[in-house]
């Protein structure tokens, strides 16, 4: 790829997303990769380190060894758009060609204190839940919530574990997998309480919360330089390639993306969108360093994994577009399933890194 090498990619946000782009595109650009830890997190293992797994990262220094990228562990403070810069709270200040968004979401812990926390504060929770037990109150009946109530429940069967949600719990699942969780919620002595909407961390009686809900794209450093935002989610708005439709020399991945896919639809925030568009957001822009139209994303479901607890899972079979069919893999072979889809993201983002090559040619992420 003639004089691709000069081109400079800033990468901002060092999750599943942001680091396949860096990864994808590190043979042929000049890429630096921005995020203030130092370690990758394994972001969907943060129920297990609430309930006492020792730790769920790895140094970054490790895993991008040998590849060419340049890490800088620093956050972001500004994007100029204009002038093709990135500020940075080290000091340095990053100029690009192309710059890749991946800077995820977050929890909205609806309620500061003590006795508040989310599945980012994992490690905090786990020391609160090694204290004196007592009432434990997990706010989201959708997936998230669902895997650290079991978790919890039946990693500190002390304490007295209730799931408090909107809706009905497991909403997007089939009949046989919301059954199959109620049953496990049930044997673990989870309480559930559906249809009670909670809008403060004040307003539910229980010693401590965890909240798995109110997930929110971290598009404010992006909003801040005047990037278009898609009004019904607050995600950053992209077209089929995944170019802000407003800034299209900057690729949005991940969470912070409104992407769509012909197939699937509106993508949820999820891993298993995340390694998918971040992949495509870097094959768009070496697509147009060849001189070449980006192709649409093209993209489709498969399956959702729930962990419940260390010996029991639900692998929901799904159609495209994320709806539910109804076969369903269960107990501990559905954990055991759930362990290496996992295991072998890790994995992946490994080999990918010494063979990046090899990105394009997996199914779903070419």
């Amino acid at each position: 790829m003639k004089n691709v090498r000069k081109q400079r990619v800033v990468v901002l946000g060092g999750g599943y997303a942001g680091t396949l782009a860096a990864l994808r595109l590190a043979p042929y650009a000049r890429v630096t990769l921005v995020d203030p830890d130092d370690r990758f997190t394994e972001r969907v293992r943060q129920h297990e380190l609430a309930a006492g797994r020792p730790d769920v990262t790895y140094p970054r220094a490790q895993l991008l060894r040998g590849t060419g990228i340049e890490q800088l562990a620093a956050r972001a403070t500004a994007l100029d758009p204009d002038a093709r810069t990135v500020h940075t709270d080290s000091g340095r200040t990053l100029g690009y060609d192309r710059l890749v968004y991946a800077l995820g979401s977050h929890t909205d812990p609806r309620g500061a204190g003590e006795r508040s926390f989310t599945a980012e504060s994992a490690a905090a929770l786990h020391k609160r839940l090694r204290d004196a037990p007592g009432a434990l109150t997990v706010v989201g009946g959708g997936l998230t919530g669902i895997e650290m109530a079991t978790e919890l429940a039946e990693a500190y069967p002390e304490w007295e574990v209730r799931l408090c949600t909107g809706g009905e719990v497991g909403g997007g699942l089939s009949a046989r997998g919301r059954a199959h969780v109620r049953g496990v919620l049930g044997r673990l002595g989870v309480a559930v309480e559906e249809g009670r909407r909670v809008g403060h961390a004040d307003e539910i009686d229980t010693d401590t919360v965890v909240w798995a809900a109110a997930l929110k794209p971290t598009a404010g450093l992006a909003q801040d330089a005047g990037l278009a935002v898609d009004p019904a989610s607050g995600r950053l708005a992209v077209d089929a390639a995944l170019r802000s439709v407003s800034h299209p020399d900057i690729h949005v991945a991940g969470d912070a993306a409104a992407a769509h896919a012909p197939r699937a639809g509106a993508l949820r925030m999820a891993c298993a969108t995340a390694l998918p568009t971040g992949s495509h957001a870097a094959g768009a822009i070496l697509a147009e360093l060849r001189g070449a139209e980006p192709a649409p994303l093209a993209f489709g479901y498969v399956f959702q994994c729930v962990s419940l607890g260390r010996r029991d899972g639900l692998i929901q079979s799904v159609r495209a577009d994320d709806t539910p069919r109804e076969r369903v893999l269960t107990g501990r072979p559905a954990a055991a399933f759930k362990e290496q889809v996992v295991r072998g993201t890790l994995r992946f983002l490994r080999l990918a890194a010494r063979r990046p090559e090899v990105i394009r040619l997996i199914p779903g992420l070419g």
